[in-house]
C-alpha cells in the first residue's frame, strides 16, 4: 500500500506554526515511506478563505519547501458530493432529519452513532477507546443545506485515498466520530496519528501572545525556511540521537511516527534563534557577504575596502539579518552611535578614562598592528596593571564601536587599524570626559 498523507488547512490569512508543524510531519512521513503528500484547502468559509488567504498559505508552504505530489483539492468544489453522501446515509438508515432545537428554521441531517464502543490504535498515543454512551449523534448537514466539517473532512479523505491522517491531538474526539462515518460509508478506515500540542512556558497552547506564532512572522524577520522547518520538525519528534541541525534528507531518513512523543512540545524562541544562527554560519561566505551588502545598502551604509574581512568575522556571530547593520556599520563609519546604557555602566566609572589613555599609549607604540600583536599587548596590560579583563575590554570596545558586546576585540581593532582606533579613543574621551 502506498502511503498517502495530506495537509488540510482552512486558510484565514495567517498560517500558525502549529498547523505548519502538522504539515511538516505529514510531508516527512510521506517522504520517509516513499509515499505521496497532498494538499486539501478547506475553503468553505468564504468570508475568511479569501484568495489572499489562500495565496498566503501556498507561499508559506513554498518557503518551507513543502512540495505536494498532486494538484490541491479545494473543498468548496465538493459540496455536491458531500450532500449526495448525506442523502445516501439517510437512505441506508445511518442518518435522519430533525428540526434541531425546534427553531422552525429547517431540518438538519443528523448522523446516527452506531451505539457501540469505538476504539482504534493511534500511531502516537497508542490504544484509544470511547464508550458508546459517551458519543451522541451529531449534525452532518446544517439546516441551511451546507455540510459540516465532519462529513466533508471524511469524504474528502476518502476521495484523496488518504491512508494516514496525521493531525493535532485536539482532533482526537473528532476521530471517534469520523471512524463511525467511514464505516457507515463503507470506506476503509485510515490510520490515525495525533500530534502533541505546542505549548508556551506556562504549559498553555502557544499563541501570538507568547511571541511570533505565524510563519509569516518568522519569514519577515529573516529566518531561514530550512531553519524553521528543522526546528518545527523537532517539536515533538527527535531522530533518537543528539542531532539537532539536520539536512532535509537526514530528517526524511530518520522520521517515523512511532518516535513522535505524545507529550506537549514547548516552543522555545531562543532555541529557534540559535538554530537560525547555525544555518547562517553554514552559508557560503560569498552568500553571507551578499546578504550583508544588501542589508547595509538598505541602511545607507557603504562598505569599505575591508568589508569581506568584516563579514567573515561577523558570520560566526550573526543569527538574523537584522543584526548585520548594528554589528558591522561601525567598521565603515566613524559616525556611530553609542549604547547609552553601556556608556553609563562601563565607561563612566572611576579610573576608566585613565585606563583608556594608558591603552592608547600602549597601542601607539606597537610597530605591528595585527591580531596577535594587539592581543598580546592587551593581555600584558591587564596583567601588569593588576586589572581584570572586564575593567579593560568593555570600555575599549565602547570607545571604538559604541557597543558593549561583539566578536573578539583584537580582530576588531586590527581591522579598524591603529590610526582609526587611536582617533576613536581620543574622540570618546573628548565626548564623555567631564
Amino acid at each position: 500500500m502506498t502511503t498517502r498523507t495530506r495537509f488540510a488547512p482552512s486558510p484565514t490569512g495567517h498560517v500558525h506554526i502549529g498547523n505548519m508543524r502538522a504539515a511538516i510531519f505529514n510531508w516527512l512521513y510521506a517522504r520517509h515511506t516513499g509515499g505521496q503528500f497532498l494538499l486539501r484547502v478547506e475553503d468553505t468559509d468564504r468570508e475568511r478563505s479569501t484568495p489572499e488567504a489562500i495565496k498566503t498559505l501556498l507561499e508559506a508552504m513554498d518557503w518551507l519547501g513543502l512540495n505536494v505530489d498532486e494538484e490541491p483539492l479545494y473543498q468548496s468544489t465538493r459540496m455536491d458530493a458531500h450532500l449526495a453522501a448525506a442523502e445516501k446515509l439517510l437512505a441506508t438508515g445511518h442518518a435522519y432529519k430533525e428540526d434541531k432545537g425546534g427553531t422552525g428554521q429547517g431540518e438538519c441531517i443528523i448522523f446516527k452513532m452506531p451505539g457501540t464502543d469505538i476504539e482504534f490504535t493511534d500511531l502516537v498515543k497508542g490504544a484509544l477507546k470511547k464508550p458508546a454512551a459517551d458519543m451522541a449523534d451529531f449534525v452532518i448537514v446544517r439546516s441551511n443545506g451546507t455540510p459540516v466539517f465532519h462529513l466533508a473532512n471524511v469524504l474528502d479523505d476518502i476521495e484523496q485515498k488518504i491512508t494516514h491522517v496525521i493531525r493535532g491531538d485536539d482532533h482526537v474526539e473528532n476521530t471517534f466520530r469520523h471512524i463511525a462515518l467511514y464505516k457507515a460509508l463503507g470506506a476503509p478506515v485510515p490510520q490515525f496519528a495525533h500530534l502533541p500540542m505546542i505549548i508556551n512556558a506556562q504549559g498553555k497552547p502557544y499563541s501570538k501572545r507568547d511571541g511570533d506564532a505565524f510563519v509569516g512572522d518568522f519569514q519577515s524577520k529573516g529566518f531561514f525556511g530550512d531553519a524553521l522547518f528543522n526546528y518545527l520538525a523537532l517539536l515533538g519528534w527527535s531522530p533518537g540521537d543528539e542531532r539537532e541541525v539536520m539536512t532535509r534528507q537526514e530528517m526524511i531518513e530518520a522520521f517515523d511516527l512511532v518516535t513522535v512523543r505524545s507529550s506537549p512540545a514547548q516552543m522555545d524562541l531562543r532555541k529557534l534563534l540559535w538554530m537560525n544562527g547555525e544555518y547562517m554560519r553554514a552559508m557560503k561566505p560569498s552568500d553571507f557577504a551578499a546578504l550583508c551588502r544588501k542589508e547595509l545598502a538598505a541602511a545607507g551604509v557603504v562598505p569599505g575596502a575591508n568589508a569581506d574581512i568584516v563579514f567573515a568575522l561577523m558570520q560566526e556571530r550573526t543569527k538574523l539579518p537584522s543584526e548585520i547593520v548594528p554589528s558591522t556599520a561601525f567598521f565603515f563609519s566613524d559616525d556611530f552611535a553609542y549604547d547609552e546604557k553601556a556608556v553609563e555602566k562601563k565607561l563612566l566609572k572611576e579610573g576608566v578614562f585613565q585606563t583608556l589613555e594608558k591603552i592608547a599609549g600602549i597601542l601607539q607604540g606597537l610597530e605591528q598592528f595585527d591580531v596577535e600583536t594587539v592581543n598580546v599587548a592587551l593581555h600584558n596590560f591587564v596583567e601588569q596593571n593588576g586589572l581584570k579583563f572586564g575593567d579593560v575590554m568593555p570600555p575599549l570596545r565602547i570607545a571604538v564601536s559604541g557597543q558593549q558586546s561583539g566578536p573578539d576585540l583584537a580582530p576588531v581593532l586590527a581591522i579598524l587599524g591603529k590610526d582609526n582606533v587611536l582617533a576613536r579613543i581620543r574622540k570618546t574621551l573628548a565626548r564623555f570626559r567631564a
